[in-house]
């Protein structure tokens, strides 16, 4: 199997690449571990490939936070400095740092 490594971590600020927002990454899955339904009802022409590492991100727009599953091809490193709003940040992570958010102790 291919070894795959991760370009995003934990507490970073990264943005979408075709989409309208923004987030900070809580987990990474090395590949594709996502639902069937979930994978389908992404337009087949739009479709990441599933070899590549997934990143679950405390995501914000213009209109709302939600949690978002991204694929790597899809995710820009956010060098704005700007603070993510999502309100479980505060929850999940410390203070935010050069674009990078601390991981506090108390994750399980």
């Amino acid at each position: 199997m291919l070894e795959v490594s991760a370009k995003f971590s934990i507490g970073q600020v990264v943005s979408h690449r075709k989409h309208p927002f923004r987030g900070v990454i809580f987990d990474i899955d090395p590949t594709f571990s996502n639902s069937d339904e979930w994978w389908e009802s992404i337009p087949e022409e739009s479709r990441p490939e599933k070899d590549q590492p997934y990143y679950h991100l405390l995501a914000e727009n213009d209109q709302s936070y939600y949690v978002a599953y991204v694929s790597e091809q899809n995710l820009l490193a956010d060098d704005s400095g700007e603070p993510v709003d999502h309100p479980e940040v505060c929850e999940m992570f410390g203070e935010m740092t050069n674009g990078r958010y601390s991981v506090t102790a108390h994750l399980n």
